[in-house]
């Protein structure tokens, strides 16, 4: 299968908008070249076994986005262009030159992760491993291995990277999770890692469903985690004590009628990929079905947020 690979170089500012609009028109992985994320995962002791300097400009964001190349990609296109006239109309002159295109096949846009994707540790526990790196985890160290291939969801992004800081300080041992929009499985993986009884993972991408089955089998967890193919809450039963979204904000907006019900007593839910600039909205209409906001955190103009039953 043939895939269009399309990158754009905009300033750090602008890096979470533009991401977003990306992704909204139909983008299947992103990858997201932040020398400011580089510096930090070293200064933070989570950049190892890589010889990649630090980042002297870390002005300049490359985000690169992969589609379908078929008869929509035109469309596709013209969407794309419009948004970002539309931001440079609101903030002013953000890219620095031109979108550049080439086609890729499949193969190849897995392995375009490997540059960008190295041993990193979040948290006070958790390292996330790359399957074609070696590391040996230290005590009390929880180790992920992790191949994402063309699903979301490495660690190093903030919105996974926030999720899972905050899977260790809400998540009870002995609980039952929902993954929702499971990507890579990462975050599915760190809640069982992190003492949850059952775990249950979905995906709308088919794609995504066996990126995340491999992953967990790598850490051998195939018989504690499922994985299936479905659209948000609809594809799990019963109720959870912990809810985890990682997509972005109009899809959690759209399923946020269905998590009370989903939810047990004292249970939680746990948004994320969020661009701060929609974290009232989500915050509104969580209220709206009668859920509260707990705590919210902000890193890189993206958000967490957690909420409980009122």
């Amino acid at each position: 299968m043939k895939y269009v690979e399309m990158s754009i170089k905009v300033k750090h500012e602008a890096d979470d908008v533009v991401s977003q609009i990306l992704i909204d028109a139909g983008a299947k992985g992103t990858v997201i070249d932040d020398p400011e994320l580089i510096n930090n995962l070293r200064k933070h002791g989570g950049w190892q076994l890589t010889d990649i300097p630090e980042q002297a400009n870390t002005e300049i964001v490359t985000i690169t986005a992969y589609y379908l190349e078929n008869d929509l990609w035109k469309e596709c296109l013209n969407n794309i262009n419009h948004e970002l006239n539309l931001i440079k109309m609101r903030i002013g002159e953000f890219q620095f030159g031109e979108l550049l295109f080439r086609s890729v096949q499949e193969s190849d846009w897995a392995n375009e992760w490997k540059q960008f994707f190295h041993i990193t540790h979040v948290g006070k526990s958790l390292v996330i491993k790359p399957s074609w790196e070696q590391y040996v985890g230290k005590d009390k160290e929880l180790v992920i291995e992790i191949d994402p291939g063309m699903a979301f969801g490495t660690g190093t992004h903030h919105t996974t990277c926030m999720c899972m800081e905050m899977l260790e300080k809400v998540l009870r041992k002995g609980c039952a999770v929902f993954d929702i929009g499971t990507g890579s499985g990462i975050l599915a993986i760190t809640a069982k890692l992190l003492g949850a009884s059952t775990v249950k993972a979905v995906d709308i991408d088919p794609v995504a469903v066996k990126v995340a089955k491999e992953n967990i089998a790598i850490n051998g967890l195939e018989k504690n985690i499922t994985v299936c193919e479905s659209d948000l809450l609809h594809g799990t039963e019963g109720k959870a004590d912990l809810i985890i979204a990682n997509i972005i904000a109009d899809i959690i907006i759209k399923m946020l009628p269905d998590v009370p019900q989903k939810l047990n007593d004292n249970g939680v839910f746990l948004a994320s990929g969020i661009i701060e600039g929609r974290a009232k909205d989500v915050e509104v209409a969580a209220s709206k079905v009668g859920l509260k906001l707990n705590n919210c955190n902000h890193r890189g103009g993206w958000v967490v947020m957690q909420f409980s039953r009122v």
